[in-house]
C-alpha cells in the first residue's frame, strides 16, 4: 500500500539550530511518513562527490529515546561521512494504533526511512551503495534484523520510495538483541527479561521481566510473530558484513551463566556471531575479554568506508 509522504525534501526541513551537545543537523526533522515521530535529521558534509552515509537508529527498548543523540558525530563528518539520524514509532505509539505485533512498526518505520533517504541521495549527495546502519541497543536490533531479513523493497511498487532498498553495506552496532525468542535466549542466559513488549505484552506497571514471562508462556501463539520479528531467524547467506560490539561486557561469556545486564550481554553477539559464521557471513565480534581486530563500531566503520587513519 502506498503512504503518502511530503513530497517535497526541503519544505519540511527548517535550518538547524544549534544543538548544546555537537553538530547541529543541516535538515532537522525530514519526515517520511506520516507520524510525529516518523522524522529524520540529516548532517550533510560539503563534498563535490556523493558520500558514505551512516544510518543512525537510536536506542530506548523501542519505548523512549530520541534522534538527537548520535554516537561518534564528528568524527564521521570530520572523515567525509554524512549521517542521518532516525526518529520511530515506539511499541507503545504501535499498540495505541493496533499495530500486530508493536514491534513491526519501529523496524518497518527504520526502513522506510531509509527507503526515503534513498529515493532523496542526489539531493543530499550520498552514495546509496555507500550505506551503513549503526545504533545501540533496541536500534542495534533494528539495524540487525533489517541487514538479515529479506528486502523490503517492492520493485513493482507505484509508490517511488517503496522501491528503494532497505539494506544496509554493512553495519556496526553496540549491544544487540540478536533474538527476540524467550524460548532460545533464556537458553542461552537464564536471567533474560527483555522482549515480551516487542509481541504486545507491554502495559502500565507492568515490568519487563512480567512482560518476557508473559512472550515465554505464549511463546506457541506468538511463533509466526517471533519467525518475522527476531534478527536471528534470518540469517543467510549474502547478508552484509556485520559488527557485534558489547564494551560492557563483565561477566564469562558462557551459556547458562546469569549477565547483571542480559539484555545486552555479548552472549547473545556470541549465539549470533556462531550462526552467521556457520552461513558464511563476514562477522566480528567484539567485547573486553576477547577483542576484535578491529577495536570499535566506529573504527570498523570508517575502516569499511576506506576513512581510518
Amino acid at each position: 500500500m502506498i503512504r503518502t509522504v511530503p513530497f517535497l525534501l526541503f519544505a519540511f526541513a527548517a535550518l538547524a539550530q544549534n544543538q548544546p551537545s555537537g553538530p547541529a543537523p543541516t535538515l532537522r526533522d525530514l519526515s517520511y511518513g506520516l507520524h510525529p515521530k516518523e522524522k529524520i535529521d540529516f548532517y550533510k558534509v560539503n563534498s563535490d562527490k556523493p558520500t558514505p552515509l551512516v544510518v543512525f537508529i537510536h536506542g530506548g527498548g523501542w519505548t523512549a529515546g530520541t534522534k538527537s543523540n548520535v554516537s561518534s558525530l564528528q568524527q564521521f563528518l570530520d572523515a567525509g561521512i554524512s549521517v542521518a539520524s532516525v526518529e520511530y514509532r515506539f511499541i507503545q505509539d504501535a499498540m495505541a494504533q493496533g499495530v500486530e505485533p508493536p514491534v513491526r512498526a519501529p523496524l518497518h518505520d527504520a526502513g522506510r526511512a531509509v527507503q526515503f533517504l534513498r529515493s532523496r541521495a542526489a539531493e543530499l549527495n550520498f552514495d546509496k551503495t555507500q550505506v551503513a546502519f549503526m545504533g545501540g541497543s533496541a536500534g542495534a536490533c533494528t539495524s540487525l534484523w533489517l541487514a538479515l531479513h529479506d528486502d523490503l523493497a517492492e520493485p513493482t511498487s507505484s509508490d517511488p520510495i517503496a522501491r528503494e532498498s532497505t539494506k544496509p553495506t554493512f553495519i556496526a552496532v553496540t549491544g544487540a538483541q540478536t533474538s527476540l525468542d524467550p524460548k532460545q535466549t533464556r537458553g542461552w542466559i537464564p536471567n533474560m527479561g527483555y522482549g515480551g513488549h516487542a509481541f504486545g505484552f507491554r502495559a502500565e506497571g507492568r515490568t519487563r521481566p512480567q512482560e518476557f514471562q508473559l512472550g515465554f508462556e505464549n511463546r506457541e501463539k506468538i511463533l509466526s510473530w517471533i519467525h518475522e520479528y527476531s534478527p536471528y531467524e534470518h540469517a543467510s547467506a549474502g547478508d552484509p558484513p556485520i559488527y557485534l560490539d558489547y564494551p560492557g561486557q563483565k561477566e564469562p561469556v558462557e551459556t547458562g551463566i546469569e549477565q547483571k545486564d542480559p539484555t545486552h550481554s555479548a552472549i547473545l553477539g556470541l549465539k549470533m556471531a556462531e550462526r552467521l559464521k556457520e552461513v558464511g557471513v563476514e562477522v566480528h565480534l567484539n567485547y573486553p575479554a576477547k577483542p576484535a581486530a578491529i577495536p570499535s563500531a566506529r573504527e570498523f566503520v570508517l575502516s569499511k568506508f576506506g576513512r581510518a587513519k
